[in-house]
């Protein structure tokens, strides 16, 4: 039997807390809680949960600065931001540290273990895919995969790439010169049937992938654009 997966919920108010482990315990999920930033950065390094559900307006350290602190660690933990602003930039910047998704307050149930489900299952995904790997494989021009060990080089030097940056470049990579829209890339790579307003991640990580495998993110040689359809890897 599959090992039961671990949830860790770092959120401040108590009844959203009562509510999101009734359900996710309900859908098979084992938790576990913190309500304070510091104490959810603590729990996250001792409990090693398959994904975390983080607000961002939290007592003591507030969720950017945890999820921050777990990437700068190496920690590649699925993260879904929670937040109560509809404001843009929280959630551009979620996805700029390393965030791998986010969802705003109030939020449907269904929706959120629909979510938590997707981001858990692609990390199965690709950790039974990179068991059959072999050694860094060219791509095009001096960019290189390593699907084993999850690391793109360029002129053999290793690229820091969270792990949904890694997704969407070994996706397109995988089917060069095609083109996809941001909703075939959102139900690709982010395993979504639903995508809403949510396409602006795929344009956030698109810019954060450019930035780091391109010698000059303005000028993309490797992911490119086509105007009113979507991106393509080119070789």
């Amino acid at each position: 039997m599959d090992k039961q997966k671990l949830v860790l919920i770092v959120e401040d108010e108590k009844n959203i807390v009562d509510i999101l482990r009734f359900n996710l315990q309900r859908e098979g999920y084992a938790t576990c809680e913190a309500y304070d930033g510091a104490d959810g950065l603590e729990k996250a390094r001792s409990e090693h949960p398959d994904l975390i559900l983080l607000d961002v307006m939290l007592p003591k350290m507030n969720g950017f600065d945890v999820c921050r602190a777990l990437r700068q660690e190496g920690d590649n933990v699925p993260v879904i931001i929670l937040t109560a602003r509809e404001e843009e930039a929280d959630k551009v910047l979620g996805l700029e540290i390393g965030a791998d998704d986010y969802i705003t307050k109030p939020f449907s149930m269904r929706e959120l273990v629909a979510r938590v489900g997707a981001n858990i299952r692609r990390t199965a995904m690709t950790a039974a895919a990179s068991t059959a790997a072999d050694s860094a494989m060219p791509v095009a021009g001096d960019l290189s995969i390593n699907t084993d060990s999850h690391q793109v080089f360029r002129a053999g030097k290793a690229i820091d790439l969270t792990q949904r940056e890694y997704e969407l470049l070994t996706f397109l990579a995988s089917h060069p010169n095609k083109v996809y829209s941001r909703v075939d890339l959102m139900e690709q790579v982010w395993n979504y049937g639903y995508v809403g307003d949510d396409v602006r991640t795929v344009d956030v990580t698109v810019r954060r992938l450019r930035e780091k495998i391109e010698t000059d993110p303005a000028a993309p040689v490797y992911i490119l654009t086509r105007r009113g359809a979507g991106y393509y890897f080119s070789v």
